[in-house]
């Protein structure tokens, strides 16, 4: 029987990944193209050491990593497209209307000056500024699993306002400079556009400081999350009508000491991620009465209370101190998301250089990350269900 449910689960495992392929054949017109796509797909799933074109190549039983290159490089498909069936794919898998988007960046080390994108910035990954590209991507946080959407290269102004680095990495006459906010609204557009089911959006500070997008998405009636910095500035009321700006570490200040409760904002690698919350309602210029609120939500240390975090919340009215909090807290998907992607499938272990096979070796790898977060999700709810039978 173990070796039975063992063949089955393989039988399982490659249908799957065959009917995934299949969702994106028609992207690639010629069949070799097409079919080195679905080989290249499976080698980011194998559990070969590093994914990059020698590695790969063997993997599917290339001899030389040419044709690796090729898809990646020179090969005509769109990653756009795919991108698009990636994005229908998570949400069929693991759609929720409780699901939250979530936007941030991760940081990818390079040498040289060559790599699209490359510059000294600052790097997540490593903690630090370094020489690297920094992608900007869209993940769904839903119960049931975390998936990509989207994905952008960010472009730093001396990439974007440079004819000649421009043409020699092939970046596109159209992809101009945009911020990293920018590039998650047009992310969260086209998510918003294709009907993802969402309740809500959240970031770190890089997108909770960025006003035009806080604006945008309040203008649109999308509840956020973001994260922003003590000194802020909001628009608060004294009591008489008149208005005022004041930072939120001030305003935060003012919150009574009766008002902060220890809440967790999601499970960690140890247990509950446990903080002090407190938040108070920030007046708004718009209609008091209207379905929508804005708060100032305070994060503190409970070993540390100097160790303070600050986030603004548009929601709902009814929306309760812990339903921000475990918004907030679903930001930390994302980050198991890059780690996972990383480790499991080759996100950073690309050996290109041109912004097509940036977009395209991305595409791919988080096409096989989903399929790993899906196969997870239905593998947690079979053992769910055979729970549930023999209790």
């Amino acid at each position: 029987m173990m070796v039975d449910e063992a063949t089955a689960r393989i039988a399982g495992w490659q249908d799957g990944l065959a009917a995934l392929h299949g969702r994106i054949a028609a992207r690639f017109g010629r069949p070799e193209v097409r079919a080195r796509a679905g080989r290249y797909l499976a080698g980011l799933l194998a559990g070969v050491e590093r994914k990059n074109g020698w590695q790969l190549a063997e993997q599917t039983g290339e001899r030389s990593p040419d044709g690796v290159q090729r898809l990646l490089r020179t090969a005509r498909w769109d990653a756009d497209a795919v991108r698009d069936d990636l994005r229908r794919y998570a949400v069929e898998r693991l759609g929720d209307e409780r699901a939250v988007l979530v936007v941030d960046e991760t940081g990818f080390l390079k040498k040289g000056a060559k790599s699209v994108g490359v510059q000294r910035q600052y790097s997540g990954t490593a903690g630090r500024i370094d020489n690297c590209q920094v992608g900007v991507f869209l993940a769904y946080a839903a119960p049931a699993g975390t998936a990509f959407l989207d994905r952008a290269l960010y472009l730093p102004r001396g990439w974007a306002d440079d004819p000649a680095r421009r043409a020699e990495a092939g970046v596109p006459a159209d992809a101009e400079f945009r911020t990293k906010g920018q590039l998650a609204r047009a992310m969260l557009e086209r998510a918003f556009a294709a009907g993802v089911p969402a309740a809500w959006v959240t970031g770190d500070e890089v997108y909770g400081g960025d006003g035009g997008l806080r604006r945008w998405l309040e203008a649109e009636g999308r509840a956020y999350a973001l994260a922003v910095r003590a000194n802020e500035r909001l628009w608060v009321g004294d009591g008489t009508g008149t208005l005022r700006q004041e930072a939120l570490g001030v305003l935060a200040q003012r919150i009574p000491d009766a008002a902060w409760a220890r809440l967790s904002g999601g499970d960690g690698a140890k247990g509950p991620r446990l903080y002090d919350w407190a938040w108070e309602l920030v007046p708004r210029w718009t209609d008091h009465e209207g379905p929508w609120r804005q708060w100032a939500l305070v994060r503190r240390g409970i070993a540390d209370p100097a160790e303070v975090a600050y986030y603004l919340v548009f929601g709902p009215a009814a929306t309760t101190l812990e339903q921000a909090v475990r918004v907030v807290g679903t930001r930390w998907a994302i980050e198991a998301g890059f780690e996972r992607a990383k480790g499991e499938v080759g996100l950073d272990q690309y050996e290109v250089r041109r912004w097509d096979g940036w977009h395209r070796h991305v595409t791919l790898c988080l096409l096989a990350h989903a399929f790993l977060e899906v196969t997870r999700a239905g593998a947690n709810a079979e053992t769910a269900k055979r729970g549930a039978k023999a209790a």
